[in-house]
């Protein structure tokens, strides 16, 4: 493992190379590559480790008995995921970690960081600030989702999430980061109703796309 492949992660923002150097013999890692559609979490599984996804991406999604599948986030280069069953080693994880492409992970066990093993010194404290920062950017990824799920309308659904986006990039005209099933997974409407809500919101001059890229005019 080399330590440039995870000191730009935002776990590890703020932290030269000695101070990730000093952190990581405490944090017993572990580096896997896993393949495309590779399970990486069980539904189920008790989670010890906080992932960091050095390339490739991820998929989190959530599946029930009958073999309905809702993608509920997708973590790329530089991102983790599993943080909180990590931190809460007690609760099962009640979602599944799926490869999206060949991917590398790395593995952090924070047992001892949690029970407070660990010498007292700047990286420890950086890292836990990191740490909570991921988690309460996590929560706020959760509400802006809850926000675009809410309206009962498939239409209601797309102009809140393209408003989002169009602040994010404070610009009207933005590529999103999903094809057109990841779009509709996220938003929990089927693929062809939403494709035909996009194709009469075009007719209707609200906006104009290509695959991933979006643009939004304003109501004459």
């Amino acid at each position: 493992m080399k330590i440039e492949d995870i000191s730009k992660t935002v776990l590890f923002q703020e932290m030269d190379k000695n101070a990730i150097e000093e952190l990581l013999q405490y944090l017993s890692v572990k580096e896997k590559t896993y393949q495309k559609g590779e399970v990486i979490y069980h539904m189920g599984d008790s989670v010890q480790s906080i992932g960091i996804v050095v390339s490739g991406s991820v998929n989190i999604t959530k599946g029930d008995v009958w073999g309905n599948e809702t993608l509920l986030d997708h973590v790329v280069c530089g991102q983790v995921f599993a943080e909180t069953y990590a931190c809460v080693q007690t609760e099962p994880m009640m979602v599944e970690v799926v490869a999206a492409q060949e991917t590398k992970i790395i593995f952090l066990h924070i047992g001892n960081l949690l029970q407070r093993k660990l010498p007292a010194c700047r990286c420890y404290e950086q890292f836990l600030k990191n740490l909570i920062q991921v988690m309460a950017s996590k929560n706020l990824h959760l509400s802006r989702k809850m926000s675009h799920v809410t309206p009962k309308t498939i239409r209601e659904r797309l102009l809140s999430y393209l408003s989002y986006e169009a602040v994010k990039h404070r610009s009207r005209e933005f590529d999103i980061p999903f094809n057109r099933q990841q779009m509709a997974d996220y938003l929990l409407v089927e693929r062809s109703a939403l494709s035909k809500e996009l194709s009469k919101m075009q007719r209707e001059g609200m906006l104009t796309y290509r695959k991933n890229h979006f643009r939004l005019y304003e109501k004459t």
